[in-house]
Order: structure tokens, then C-alpha cells, then sequence
């Protein structure tokens, strides 16, 4: 339950009536920072999710989609999964991750980037850092999104065994300090 209290919010769970859609937030969200983060830009986060609830991503082509200039927008892949080798430990500076697979399964692992070692350091024209170490994986499925965000690497595309087709959206949501 999503408790609002004056201009205070504090998530227990991300409820369907807050995403408007059956999707599910994996139990790696930090329901937390979600409240926070959702406090600081409303607007954001119910574009992000009015996207996700008047789209079928079934049908969606690959490619970028605009939701709010360069606060907010998707990409729509579809491609094999990998190898771990072939895989990096990431994080962004600039924007949250909102992860969903909308056909097949891939591997995610999770970390705190605090726990990695920063084997590419910060390319803001990317927004992305790389890292080295261990971390948790899960499987994703379609009906769950993982949120990621600065503090959270993610190493995401990782095969669950035969390197198989894999469609997923990438929500970018800016990120408030």
C-alpha cells in the first residue's frame, strides 16, 4: 500500500491503481526510493506509466519513443540474450531504469554499486558506468518491471540457458537529486 500523508509518501508496496497497469514491481525495488523519487517528479513517473498502461508493447516495434522530451522516454529492443561474458555490471547517473521484458526471460543481476569495482568510469555523453564484481541474479518475466537506480548496477540481458529471443522495454526517467 502506497501510505500518502500531506507531501509525504511512503511505499510499502507499488500499487496497480499508482502504475495503471497488471504489471508488478520485483521484490529488488527499493519501494523507498521509489517514494521518493515519485514524490519529486509526479509528473514523470504517471507518463512513464500512462505509456506502459496505453500501449500494447506486444505489438510495438523496435526503436526510441518519446514520453516527455528527454525527462522521460523508451526504448523497445528484441534481441538474444548473452552470455554472461558478454555482459557488463552497469549504472546511470542521470535517469532510472524502469525494466520490463515483454516476451521471453532474461537473467538481471542486481548489486550495490558501492559493492563493485568501477572498471569504466562515469561517461556522462552515456550516462553510464561499468563495474566488476558480484551481484544477485534474477529471472525476469513478462508481468514484472525492475526499477534501477543510481545506486543500483544491473548487469541485464544475461541468457537463462540457449541465448534465446528476448523483448523488453527500457523506461528512462530522469532522476531528482
Amino acid at each position: 500500500m502506497l501510505l500518502l500523508t500531506g507531501n509525504y509518501i511512503m511505499a510499502q508496496t507499488i500499487p496497480a491503481a499508482l502504475t495503471g497497469t497488471s504489471l508488478k514491481p520485483h521484490e529488488t525495488v527499493s519501494k523507498t526510493e521509489f517514494a521518493r523519487q515519485y514524490q519529486l517528479n509526479k509528473d514523470y513517473w504517471d507518463k512513464a506509466f500512462a505509456f506502459l498502461k496505453n500501449n500494447n508493447l506486444d505489438t510495438m516495434s523496435v526503436g526510441r519513443y518519446a514520453i516527455d522530451g528527454d525527462n522521460v522516454y523508451a526504448m523497445i529492443t528484441e534481441n538474444n540474450t548473452k552470455d554472461m561474458d558478454s555482459t557488463k555490471w552497469e549504472s546511470h547517473h542521470k535517469y532510472i531504469d524502469l525494466q520490463s521484458v515483454i516476451k521471453g526471460e532474461e537473467k538481471i543481476g542486481v548489486a550495490d554499486v558501492s559493492k563493485l569495482t568501477v572498471t569504466m568510469p562515469y561517461d556522462a555523453s552515456k550516462d553510464l558506468v561499468n563495474y566488476s564484481g558480484e551481484g544477485k541474479f534474477h529471472t525476469a518475466r513478462p508481468g514484472t518491471f525492475f526499477l534501477f537506480f543510481p545506486k543500483d548496477a544491473h548487469r541485464p540481458n544475461v541468457t537463462p540457458g540457449g541465448n534465446k529471443a528476448d523483448k523488453k522495454i527500457v523506461i528512462k526517467i530522469r532522476y531528482a537529486e
